[in-house]
């Protein structure tokens, strides 16, 4: 279970509320207590038409919490710059969560874990009405391929994550959770991350007859259900924002899937 920290002042969901480092190192240890195996550290938004912040930015927002966590748990940096992929390992990460799905180079070379993830578009761009001809087989092909092309270079480590939100609309990424089934199929890790996303208070405003959509605060029922479901098809990695919840979900499936009454 990858627990989510947002190290930025604009994140969709808790954007500001860990910018400050000590938040932010206090935040990560709740999650591990709450059983996180790894802690994702981002600095960036990439929430749909976010606009990109400077290198030095991200840099400033990153290093000095995965300096401070790397010691203490597995931290995987989500960025989709190189400059800080490389300083984030070099702190101590050793996973880079990559929306590009372009960076598996630099993953080979440092020797650390890679998560390429589907995108369509940027993150400004991405929901400016996405298309597909078929969105499960268009995701699957597209992730072997850098999946491949990683276990060429020399990654020993490799995820898969279909993107939900990035790039597509609701429809779609309701295909793609129906469908999960055709990625684990694959043979290559699957990592899935539909915490607190739209698609949640879109779905969620709709069981409740409501017009507007449910904010991301209240989408825990929604975020619970989809990352038990992913684990259920055969999702290995599920990033989330409320980690003690999340494993409850997953201890009391998994019990029942043991017998267990």
């Amino acid at each position: 279970m990858l627990g989510i920290l947002n190290v930025t002042p604009d994140s969709f969901s808790d954007g500001g509320r860990f910018l400050e480092p000590d938040r932010a190192i206090e935040h990560a240890e709740a999650m591990l207590d709450e059983g996180a195996d790894m802690i994702d550290v981002g600095g960036e938004s990439t929430r749909p038409g976010a606009e990109p912040v400077d290198v030095a930015t991200e840099l400033g927002r990153v290093i000095p919490v995965v300096e401070r966590l790397s010691p203490r748990c597995r931290v995987a940096i989500d960025t989709r710059r190189p400059e800080v992929a490389r300083a984030a390992v070099a702190a101590g990460a050793t996973m880079i969560n990559d929306i590009t799905a372009e960076q598996w180079p630099i993953a080979a070379e440092l020797g650390v874990g890679w998560i390429g993830m589907h995108m369509q578009g940027s993150p400004a761009t991405m929901q400016r009405q996405p298309t597909y001809a078929d969105v499960v087989v268009e995701v699957r092909d597209f992730l072997v391929a850098r999946a491949e092309q990683a276990r060429a270079a020399g990654v020993g480590e490799i995820w898969i994550d279909p993107g939900f939100g990035f790039g597509k609309t609701l429809e779609h990424n309701l295909e793609l959770l129906a469908n999960l089934d055709v990625l684990v199929s694959t043979g290559w890790p699957v990592a899935v991350g539909t915490s607190r996303k739209s698609m949640l208070g879109q779905l969620l405003a709709r069981s409740d007859g409501a017009d507007q959509h449910v904010p991301p605060d209240d989408r825990l029922v929604g975020s619970v259900g989809t990352s038990t479901y992913a684990m259920l098809q055969g999702a290995g990695l599920v990033r989330v924002h409320d980690v003690k919840a999340a494993r409850q979900a997953a201890m009391v499936v998994a019990g029942e899937a043991a017998g267990e009454r």
